[in-house]
């Protein structure tokens, strides 16, 4: 039995009692607000039995959507995951909830069952993991959902090799720990993306304590020299901002995997959590037993976020050092999957001869569930004009890495070019939260809500592009991605003169990278308002490109509508299309 929350407008009450009624008959426990007695707080009551649910369900309708107490009770369950969203009639999800599949209730007018009921009863048992058929089963699944004991953040350890070069490798120790810890049932782990905000930051550990209303914080640091390592961690607490637990290992680079392994089991015994039998197998997991292969992947991974957007020489870098990796460990799936999504940027974007599939391909048939893969199998079919069977890798993909920001931004960037602008936008804000230097997903925010006329958002957007851009540039000043998305975000905040500077700089510093030179036309297309500018912009453009994804990106994208009627425009893909042999 699940004890279920549910959320709904008033218009839609009667609605809402005879789903209770259905609900509380396969044998859950129904709250909704009908239930608090005369004389209670109402807003304590809610937020109490919104805490205590295993599962939110939230009936979307023409009124609810507007209610800001839905809204609220809806994002608890999204982020959560505990939501398990509803439509009744021809009722759209508002935005920030669309990319979840809502069971479609219909025209059901509250009379018996409604005709999804058994697929809504299976959503309920997934999200509050448990299954309805026989109280044995029911009895087991309690055992397996045990709400979190105690919550931990792991913070970025710090890299001590007096090399910055050396970071990826103590970013790398950092992740895998929180991947380790993430899958002991009874402890709740605070996000990579969150913790890693606080990445070379002066911190109290009080203080992140307090913010993110966790128990305990990890902190440490990485020194890596030749073939020895030294690893230190300390465990405190976030209240009383003492020791529980620290050490030091100082071993050879290759009892990696060993320290990572003996530092969650550490925690997970200084937080005196009981785990059952099979919870006591789940550290451990890096998929490989080489450690210079996962050197090398971590190295790789390092360049696949870090590195200058739509630079070719980034992508082949990856490729390079990935063939490295799984030539020491042919079996490393991860390292498969990172030269895959590198293989598919140099076919897709740069129009190498690159084939990317036979890498995912290996990919998941040594792990099925590696996301990015499938990222890679839907843009083959996108390129196909096989849009739906697209689609359902990247949905495919969600459901198995609902936090991927390779996930999260191929789903956006396929939305985008399918034309579904206003669906792109929920992906591309998760993609943003997801990697704090992601500054290519706030300049396609921006361009998205300028093609929905939401204009305040795309100032909301551009402060954090900026940011983004300005740290990147700091680190590479020849980040013409970096460049020309500050452009954008100047050109939305009205600083027009320190925009024409970096549109100098960009064109001398990296004049041949294709996605700057596209988005500098953008930003004069659609925020500056010069065309011939665009023009001029779009010109170099179109002479460097070579691949159809670029195509179709140029013909969904709102920032050109000023230009596309220009005869100039017209002639430029006119000619790229035949080039490619698709016409006009």
């Amino acid at each position: 039995m699940a004890k279920i929350f549910l959320s709904y407008a008033r218009e839609n009450a009667d609605a809402a009692k005879a789903l209770a009624e259905c609900v509380d008959g396969a044998g859950h426990e129904v709250w909704w607000d009908r239930q608090i007695q005369g004389g209670s707080r109402f807003a304590s009551e809610i937020d109490q039995a919104l805490k205590g649910a295993d599962a939110i369900i939230v009936l979307w309708s023409k009124t609810s959507v507007d209610s800001a107490w839905v809204q609220d009770e809806a994002a608890e369950g999204r982020d959560t995951g505990r939501l398990v969203p509803l439509t009744l009639g021809d009722c759209r999800p508002p935005l920030g909830f669309r990319q979840f599949h809502a069971i479609a209730l219909g025209n059901w007018n509250g009379a018996g069952e409604p005709d999804a009921f058994g697929e809504l009863i299976s959503a309920i048992d997934k999200v509050a993991g448990c299954v309805t058929v026989t109280p044995a089963a029911i009895a087991k699944s309690a055992a397996q959902s045990r709400r979190p004991d105690t919550s931990v953040c792991v913070l970025p350890f710090v890299n001590m090799s007096g090399d910055p070069e050396q970071e990826y490798f103590s970013d790398g120790i950092s992740e895998d720990i929180i991947t380790d810890l993430s899958k002991v049932p009874s402890l709740s782990v605070i996000a990579r993306n969150t913790a890693f905000m606080f990445k070379g930051r002066s911190i109290d550990v009080k203080e992140v304590a307090r913010d993110l209303g966790v128990d305990h914080v990890l902190e440490g640091s990485v020194r890596k020299a030749g073939s020895r390592v030294r690893i230190t961690a300390q465990l405190i607490d976030g209240t009383a901002g003492v020791h529980l637990w620290a050490d030091r290992f100082d071993r050879e680079l290759t009892d990696i995997f060993a320290i990572q392994d003996e530092i969650s089991k550490a925690i997970v015994g200084a937080l005196q959590l009981k785990l059952l039998p099979e919870e006591k197998k789940v550290t451990g997991a890096r998929g490989t037993e080489s450690v210079d292969a996962y050197n090398l992947y971590l190295m790789a991974r390092q360049q696949w976020i870090d590195g200058i957007y739509g630079d070719i020489r980034k992508d082949e870098a990856i490729v390079r050092i990935c063939k490295q990796a799984v030539l020491l460990d042919p079996n490393y799936a991860r390292a498969w999957a990172l030269m895959a999504l590198a293989q598919a940027e140099l076919r897709f974007w740069h129009g190498t001869t690159e084939d990317a599939l036979p890498a995912a391909e290996r990919a998941l048939a040594l792990n099925p569930d590696l996301p990015e893969a499938r990222c890679v199998k839907a843009r083959y079919l996108e390129h196909e004009d096989r849009e739906a069977e697209a689609m359902e890798e990247i949905a495919a993909a969600l459901r198995i890495d609902p936090e991927s920001w390779e996930v999260n931004r191929e789903a956006a960037r396929l939305m985008f070019r399918l034309g579904r602008i206003r669906e792109a936008i929920p992906f591309f804000e998760k993609s943003m939260d997801l990697v704090k230097g992601d500054f290519h997903s706030g300049g396609m925010l921006m361009t998205c809500y300028r093609g929905v006329g939401e204009l305040e958002s795309v100032r909301r957007i551009a402060v954090p592009t900026l940011q983004r851009a300005e740290a990147a540039i700091a680190k590479d000043p020849a980040n013409g991605a970096a460049l020309a998305n500050g452009v954008s975000a100047l050109l939305a905040i009205g600083d027009h003169d320190r925009a024409k500077q970096w549109v100098q700089r960009a064109l001398l510093l990296d004049p041949d990278n294709v996605s700057m030179l596209y988005n500098l036309g953008c930003g004069y297309a659609a925020l500056a308002g010069d065309v011939d500018s665009a023009l001029e912009m779009f010109e170099k453009f179109f002479e460097r490109l070579k691949r159809t994804t670029i195509l179709k990106h140029s013909e969904a994208d709102p920032d050109l509508d000023s230009v596309r009627d220009q005869p100039r425009f017209r002639e430029m893909m006119s000619s790229a299309r035949q080039r490619m042999g698709l016409g006009d």
